[in-house]
């Protein structure tokens, strides 16, 4: 986890980017929420669409009282923390000031990291290179894998039968090899039917 004191014990973070949109993926497409993108990962997905995120100290550290404000001001009332690797930081502070304004929180995380702070939902997005830790297995309200070869529905499959028998299944083609790797899910999840899949929407309807 990153140096504490430099981060004021979660007061301040590493803000990439902030913006009101829709969700694009997963069991949450089409909700109304406010983005943060937290900067900092040490995954290095190759196939990454925010690999500007990867380093922290290109992204200037931002009160979180501030990021708090300015999500109040939207009518969705949610907060929606991804990245990067978001649980590089202490996000207790985070979530709690964000309870007591009545946000409605959501995290998407790799849980390659101690998972720290008081979540609604968590979408977990494993990655093979770097997998999660046990924590996350039993937390996570979705598990979203990301098909980038046939290879990794076994990766899929692995992950599926760590998670809770209650975690929503979702099969997500990257986005480079989207029509290849769709006709691949939409076969696979033909012959297993528990999963479910996504798509990056957000793409498709040119917004954030």
């Amino acid at each position: 986890m990153a140096d504490t004191d430099l981060f004021q014990g979660g007061r301040k973070l590493p803000l990439m980017e902030e913006f009101y949109s829709l969700q694009g993926e997963g069991f949450n497409t089409g909700k109304a929420s406010y983005f943060i993108r937290i900067g900092g990962c040490d995954i290095g997905c190759s196939w990454c669409d925010s690999k500007r995120s990867w380093q922290a100290d290109m992204h200037p550290l931002v009160d979180v009282d501030s990021i708090i404000s300015r999500a109040k001001e939207n009518p969705s009332n949610s907060l929606l923390v991804t990245g990067g690797e978001p649980t590089l930081y202490d996000l207790e502070y985070l979530t709690i000031q964000a309870k007591k304004n009545g946000l409605v929180m959501y995290l998407e995380t790799s849980g390659a990291y101690k998972l720290t702070g008081n979540w609604d939902w968590i979408c977990l997005s494993p990655k093979n290179h770097n997998p999660p830790l046990p924590e996350y297995y039993t937390k996570a309200h979705e598990l979203k894998v990301i098909i980038n070869e046939d290879k990794d529905f076994i990766w899929a499959e692995k992950m599926a039968g760590l998670v809770n028998p209650d975690c929503h299944l979702f099969l997500q083609p990257e986005w480079s090899q989207i029509k290849k790797m769709t006709k691949a899910i939409i076969a696979y999840i033909r012959d297993h039917p528990k999963w479910r899949i996504s798509m990056q929407t957000h793409k498709v309807w040119g917004i954030p």
